[in-house]
C-alpha cells in the first residue's frame, strides 16, 4: 500500500457567518453547493473549514452524490423504509410525518464541516452539499454557515 501526505498550513485570521434561508418544497433533497461556495467567495475564504448547521429537527444536511438524481431518490427512499410514517409513533402533534422526520435527522445529522483551500470546498468529484427536507410539506429553513481560516 502507498500512502503519500501533502501538508499545508494557514492561520485563523478570520471567522465568518452568515445564515442561508432555504424554501423548501416539501420531502426532498435541495442542493446548496453554489449557494455555500458563494459565502466562501464573499467571506473572502482562502484556507480553512467550512461549517454548516441546520436550525431544525425535522431536516437534516448531508454530502451526497451530485452526478445521478437517483442516488437521491433511492435515498430517500431508505430513510422512509427506516422511519416510515405509519410506524405507530406516540409524538403526532404536527402531524404524522414529524416523529419519521425527528429520527431522519438523528440519522443523518444537522451539521458538517468541509475542508477549504484556495477559497473552494475540498469536496470530491462527484460530492455536492444537500438539505434534506423530511417533512412533506414546504418549510423555510435557515442554515448558519461559518468559515474559519485564513482570507485572500
Amino acid at each position: 500500500m502507498k500512502v503519500s501526505l501533502s501538508v499545508s498550513t494557514a492561520a485563523v485570521e478570520t471567522i465568518v457567518t452568515a445564515t442561508l434561508t432555504v424554501e423548501t418544497r416539501g420531502a426532498g433533497f435541495t442542493d446548496i453547493t453554489a449557494q455555500a461556495e458563494e459565502f466562501l467567495r464573499q467571506a473572502g475564504a482562502r484556507d480553512g473549514v467550512l461549517l454548516l448547521f441546520i436550525r431544525h429537527t425535522s431536516a437534516s444536511l448531508t454530502i451526497q452524490e451530485n452526478a445521478d438524481p437517483a442516488v437521491r431518490t433511492d435515498l430517500a427512499a431508505a430513510l422512509d423504509r427506516l422511519a416510515p410514517v405509519d410506524a405507530g409513533w406516540t409524538h403526532d402533534i404536527e402531524g404524522p410525518d414529524d416523529m419519521p422526520a425527528h429520527v431522519k435527522t438523528m440519522l443523518t445529522g444537522v451539521s458538517l464541516h468541509v475542508p477549504v483551500a484556495a477559497g473552494r470546498p475540498r469536496l470530491g468529484t462527484w460530492q455536492g452539499l444537500y438539505l434534506i427536507e423530511h417533512r412533506a410539506a414546504p418549510h423555510r429553513r435557515e442554515i448558519v454557515l461559518q468559515f474559519i481560516g485564513s482570507r485572500r
